[in-house]
């Protein structure tokens, strides 16, 4: 006999919610303008399932909740894809393109650092090899003179 603490829950049901980002499959962070997408390219439900690591009533659920409420969804999602029309506005712009300069300068001295390192060691290593109490050690331990 199974008790309550010994059984494991069933995934969650096919649910959408919306927790203020718009709707959502519950559970989870997608939503069901990510769906449409894939939706609008005649995906099947079971293929937008496996790309979004989802079970396929979840995303029937989602297609569902996009049919029943198709004139609210689509004014969203017409929002959605102007603003990403529109790009970042200039000042964030500038701000990300500022941040990118600094990380490719780190990179570089980031690189240059290593480089430097590794010419380092192998000169220390070759100044070892090629050091006179080195080959005295190697002779005594080899029957040299």
């Amino acid at each position: 006999m199974k008790s309550a603490e010994t059984e494991t829950p069933g995934p969650l049901p096919a649910e959408i919610h919306d927790r203020g980002r718009g709707p959502e499959i519950k559970g989870t962070r997608i939503t069901v303008y990510d769906i449409m997408d894939y939706a609008l390219a005649c995906w099947p439900p079971e293929r937008i399932a496996t790309w979004f690591r989802l079970r396929a009533e979840q995303v029937e659920a989602a297609v569902e909740y996009i049919r029943a409420h198709k004139i609210e969804v689509l004014k969203e999602y017409l929002k959605i894809l102007e603003r990403c029309e529109r790009g970042n506005p200039p000042e964030l712009q500038a701000k990300l393109d500022a941040n990118h300069k600094r990380f490719l300068e780190l990179v570089e001295q980031v690189r240059q650092v290593k480089e430097r390192a590794s010419t380092e060691i192998h000169e220390l290593i070759e100044k070892h090899r090629s050091s006179p109490a080195r080959e005295a050690v190697h002779a005594a331990n080899h029957g040299g003179p």
